[in-house]
Formats: C-alpha cells, structure tokens, sequence
C-alpha cells in the first residue's frame, strides 16, 4: 500500500506545481494527516510548501519539510557519493513519514542544481522511499509527435530505473493540441496519461508580483487590485486613441510616468469594462500631480496604479521574462491550477491507484473536499440573486475556477461586470441576467400571476413582483432554468425562501419545510435539525424533521443514527415536552422501521458512549448518533451556535429540506467558504431527479 506519492519531472519549466497541488488535494480528501516533504531545496523560501501548509492547514513545522540545500547536496555528493547523499536524504524522509499517514513528495526542480543525473536520483529517491511516481512531462512549444515521444521516453526512464509509476502527466501544452496530443498517448502506455492545457492565467504574474520583482511603489490599489493577473502588457506611447486600441482584457498598461493622458484613459475604459485591465505601471519614476491621482483613483478604485524607476525598455525586458507562481499569497492562482487538474485528470482513477490508506474521521477539510468532488461529478446550475455583493463574487470566482457548478448571476449586467473587474475576479462561464431589463421578465409574470390567482395577484401586479432577485432566481428554478437557487448573504431569510413557498412549494412526503446544519468537528461530520425554521414543531412535524434529516444525511454520506433530544433518556422523565420527542420517535418508527432512532434521549447519551452504557446500555443509537434532532427551534439554534462557538466546529448550513427544488439561505455574515459550500451542496440536493425526490 502506498504511503508516499513522489511528483517529479525530466526537466524544467514543467510546471509541476499543478501537478503537487492536485496530488495534495487528493490525498487530503482520503486522509486527515498529509506530510509535505522536498528532498533538496533552493536558498530562500519554499513557496508552495508555504501555500500547501496555508491552504491545508497543515501542522508540519517548516523545517522538517525538506532534506537538504541543493549546494549542500551537491558537496555531499562531490566528497562522498551519492550513496551518502541518498542516505541522508532517506533519514530526514522516514523523520517525517513516521508522523503522517501519506507523505506529498516534491521532485527536484532541474534548474541550477550542479547534480549530475538528475532524474535517476529522483528515481533513486522514490524507490528508497518506497513512494510512487507520478512524473511530469512540460510540452509548452513542443509539437503534438515530440510530446509523444517525450512521454513515452520519460515512462520508459523511470519504469526501467525500478520505479512504481502511477500515471503520466503532460502538462503546458498548446491548448487546441490537448485534445489530438491526449488521444495519441491512449492505450500507448501500461499507466494512465493526463494531458493539461497550457493557462496564460498560471504564468501570468500578479500585480503584486510585478511590484515586488520590480522594487516598484505602490501609489494606488488594494490588496484585490493587486491580486490580478497581468496576462499581457500594452506599453504606452501613442496617442491616446491608439492605446484604446491596444487594450486587451487583464493587460497591464505600461508607461512613461509624465502621460497622465494615458493614465487617465487607460483607467477610464478600466472603469467603462471596456476592457477591464489589471492595472498600471509607470516607468522612468515620473509621477502624475495630485490631482491626476485622485481622478485615477475616483475613476477606478482599487485598481493599481504603480511607479518604477526604470525606462520602458528595461522594464519590458524584466517584465517577459517574469513568470507567475503559485503561493500563499495567490490563492485565484490555485483555485485555477486546481480546477484545471480536475478537468483533465481522472481524479476517482489516480486516486484508487494511489491507495492511501482510508481514515476513519472526517476532518471538516475531507466533508469540504467531498461536496465540491460530488457537485462536480453531475454538474447542474445554481442560481445566484445577489449578483452584486462581493462575497458571492469572490465564492463565484471559485466555483468557476474549480468546475463545481454552473451560474447564473441576477442583478444589473454592467454593475456586476464592474464590480467583478474592480474585485479582479474572472467570471468566464458565468451567465449575467438583469430582472429587471430580461426578456424572461413578462414569462414569469405569467406564471407567477396564475400560481398566485387565488391570492388575487393579477399579471400587472406579478410584474413587478418577479422584478425582485429573489422571485426571479426562485421562478428560474421553478420553470428548469436553473436546478437551484442560494440567496441570503443580504436578504432576510424570509426574503430569500418565502418565494420558495410560494412558487416551488413542498414535496408530496413532506410535511413541512425544515432545515439541517452540517456540524463538522474535529474528527467527524454531525447533522442538526432543525434549528433555523420551525419555532416549535409538533411531533407530527418532529417525525417529519426527522425522516427529512435522515434522507439528507445518507445524501451527503452521512450514516443516519436519529437521536431525538430531550431532556430526559429513555423512560426516566415525564411531561409534555417529552411526551411530544417520545410521540415523534414512534411516528418515525411506524414510518421509516428501516431507520436507526433513539428517543428522547438527552445530548450527552447521544454521542458519547461512556454516557450511553450507563443510561442506554445496548442501544444501537446511543452513543453513536449522527443525526441529531431537537425538540423546538430555541434549542436547537442555541445549541449549533454553541458548538460552533465553543467546541469550533464548522456549521455549513442551514440547508433546507422538503422542497420540491433546492433552494438554501445564507447567513447574512457567511464568509466566501461557506457561500462556496453552500452552492455546492444545492448543486447535490439538485442531482436527485425530482420524481425521485417527490417519492
């Protein structure tokens, strides 16, 4: 069984680090402790091992993460050998690979190295390792034949130098070759080979970047602002009409200092998004007056604005041989690198051949992973109404990044394209309607107004009404324009699901609408309901929470154990607020005798076993529970909130349940993470047909 993967090349300018960041993601949706480990490393900071330790939250001290420096190495293996050389190199591995149940292991870089042979000493490592090998092969500016031979070339090395190689992977090749260069590499080789396309936005450097590199000053610009990608550079020196002209979407204009014309333009079609640009560079440490900055800034806030000293020419020179990097200052970087990944490479696949042994917990990381995997196995259309707040912007921008979904975004075209150009975010794929100018205004009217004729509305009146984000992403839904809808980031909940009852109405088995948290701890995932809807169900509507829960569990991979929370366990207390929790559990009983139940029983009885053998010895339940029910609304929503506050646990939610489409509400302060998680788990409830659903 495998307890190491080694990712390793045959050259340089690969750019593997694609290729480690997706192996990473793999690994740590299988298993909770990941070790990251480089055998030799340049002077200066390791950059990916500081994103992998960001993004991953890994533990590991930065010290233990690699072997030694490559000019250490190198004198090593001058005096010694190389049999001293891989000795030391093994001793720091198993240092490392004792703590963690699957090591990450960075190749070699093969730039500057001084070491001889570079590639059988890779092989040499992973074999004293006893890690397989996932090589990279680099095809930027190779014809579809070489990259051919090269891959079989590359397979042949390692495989004839003893090692275990789990697939091939071709990355950086001319994107319209991908698909002619994938189909020449089937069936060729006894391991699967991935092909990925070459991504201008991976090589692209950020603006911040640029600064650094250049030793530029920032005159204006926010952190967002900084963050964009230069995909190109226009340099400036026309009249202005002309450098219109010239402006691609993401370029960065570079020009002398004193051409406050340009300036001024440039920024203004910035702000026009015609086309939207990822900032400015002035050259020869020329300055605009101050007033010229404060329109800049007035024309495109957060857009940079930076001064350099030298002239255009030297610039241009440091400026195209610049190249960007994945690090943990740029996170869009990695959600596209991971995205890409995903695309081409056949993860289920890669991941079975791996074999990294199973954990038992499920870490909040793992649950995180596993809905993006699921949603994006059967991709369907979320609908997003708050088209315009920047914290959906920023999840949209990662949900198209990493292929989860699709998107529609609701509210005024321009606005949200600005917004979006303002915030640096790519929404590429995404599709942009304005209720209130949209051709699909007067349909929905229509439809609205004969759901709602017993209620008097007329066409007239329904007009209106669908104008509002939340009824039209609602009536989206409803006429199969989109599979769900997640609202509520600055709408009320009732704003954001009284739609919802309206128009999309309950499933026939459903009762009522209720709702689950998703309550990820430490080491695994529990379910809670319902603490966000029903102020105080009966135990008719108890039973239906319940049942409703469970269903939602088992879809999210959640085994449902029911615990029906009271405060008292078993038959030691009496009262109406019990006598309601025992009425719900035997409902629930009648109905569903395939589910496991328990109630009522108090929370303590529930999930921790010591407790259960005393006051529930041989339950099936206690002890145990993952679906976690509560007796009215006040106690529940105190009880997550509780949770997630003291015991911090992460509550993804609340997710709804009992409608006849997904539709799902937002906190008004869900962060980026938890809108992403949200979409995803609406993209799920979506891939149940709903005849399915409704039986």
């Amino acid at each position: 069984m495998t307890r190491s993967v080694y990712v390793t090349g045959i050259d340089r300018g690969d750019g593997r680090q694609v290729v480690e960041l997706g192996v990473m993601e793999l690994l740590t949706r299988q298993v909770d402790r990941v070790g990251v480990f480089r055998p030799l490393v340049h002077d200066g900071p390791d950059r990916l091992f500081d994103l992998l330790r960001a993004r991953y939250r890994l533990s590991q001290d930065p010290a233990s993460g690699y072997g030694l420096d490559y000019h250490e190495a190198s004198a090593i293996q001058a005096e010694q050998g190389t049999d001293e050389l891989v000795s030391r190199l093994v001793d720091r591995f198993h240092a490392v690979a004792r703590d963690y149940d699957v090591v990450l292991v960075l190749g070699t870089d093969f730039a500057d190295t001084q070491l001889p042979d570079e590639l059988a000493i890779n092989a040499r490592l992973a074999n004293e390792f006893g890690a397989s090998v996932v090589p990279v092969v680099g095809g930027r500016r190779q014809t579809s034949e070489s990259v051919r031979a090269e891959v079989r070339n590359a397979y042949r090395a390692y495989d004839g130098l003893g090692c275990d190689v789990l697939a091939m992977v071709v990355n950086r090749v001319v994107p319209g070759d991908r698909d002619e260069i994938a189909e020449r590499l089937e069936g060729t080789l006894p391991v699967p080979a991935y092909v990925l396309p070459d991504d201008p936005a991976l090589a692209a450097p950020t603006v911040a970047q640029i600064t650094h590199h250049l030793g530029g000053t920032v005159l204006l610009g926010d952190d967002s602002g900084l963050a964009r990608n230069a995909l190109n550079f226009v340099f400036g020196g026309a009249m202005l009409p002309n450098l219109l002209n010239a402006l691609t979407p993401g370029c960065m204009v570079v020009t002398p200092g004193d051409r406050a014309d340009l300036v001024v333009g440039s920024l203004a079609a910035h702000s026009a998004g015609t086309p939207p640009i990822a900032g400015v560079l002035l050259t020869l440490n020329e300055r605009p007056g101050e007033a010229i900055l404060k329109l800049a800034d007035r024309l495109a806030p957060g857009t940079p604005v930076v001064a350099v000293e030298g002239g255009s020419f030297p610039t241009a020179a440091e400026l195209f041989s610049l190249e960007g990097k994945l690090n943990a200052a740029t996170p869009r970087k990695a959600e596209t690198a991971l995205g890409l990944f995903e695309r081409y490479v056949d993860t289920a696949e890669l991941l079975k051949s791996v074999q990294a042994p199973s954990s038992d917990r499920v870490t909040p990381m793992m649950f995180e992973h596993k809905l993006l995997e699921q949603a994006r196995a059967d991709k369907r259309r979320v609908v997003l109404p708050e088209g315009t707040e920047e914290r959906v912007l920023r999840a949209a921008d990662v949900l198209l990044r990493r292929g989860v979904c699709d998107l529609t975004l609701l509210g005024p075209v321009e606005q949200i394209r600005k917004k979006a150009a303002d915030l640096g975010v790519d929404l590429t794929g995404a599709e942009i309607i304005d209720p209130q100018t949209s051709d699909l205004r007067e349909r929905f009217a229509a439809a609205y107004a004969q759901l709602r004729a017993h209620k008097g509305v007329t066409v007239e009146l329904a007009y209106d009404v669908v104008a509002d984000v939340n009824y039209f992403g609602t009536l989206m839904v409803q006429e199969g324009l989109a599979d769900g809808m997640v609202s509520g980031s600055v709408h009320s909940t009732a704003a954001t699901i009284r739609p919802a009852f309206e128009i999309i109405k309950t499933k026939p088995d459903a009762a009522i609408v209720s709702s689950v948290f998703f309550m990820c701890l430490a080491d695994k995932v529990l379910v809670y309901g319902d603490c966000a809807v029903n102020p105080d169900p009966d135990a008719h509507q108890l039973a239906d929470i319940a049942t409703q829960s469970a269903v939602t569990a088992a879809r999210f991979g959640v085994e449902p154990r029911i615990a029906m929370l009271s405060y008292s366990t078993g038959t030691s207390g009496t009262g109406a607020d019990v006598d309601k929790v025992r009425e719900a559990t035997e409902l629930v009983r009648e109905r569903r005798p395939d589910l496991k139940i328990e109630g009522p029983i108090q929370y303590d009885a529930a999930v921790e076993p010591s407790v259960a053998a005393t006051k529930l010895p041989g339950s099936e339940v206690a002890g145990q529970a993952s679906v976690l029910i509560f007796p009215d609304l006040n106690t529940g929503n105190n009880t997550y909130k509780a949770v997630q506050r003291s015991a911090g646990a992460i509550a993804v939610g609340p997710v709804l349940q009992g409608l006849r489409k997904p539709v799902n509400d937002l906190s008004r302060g869900a962060l980026v993470g938890d809108i992403v998680n949200t979409v995803a788990i609406t993209a799920i409830q979506a891939q149940t047909p709903t005849e399915k659903a409704a039986q």
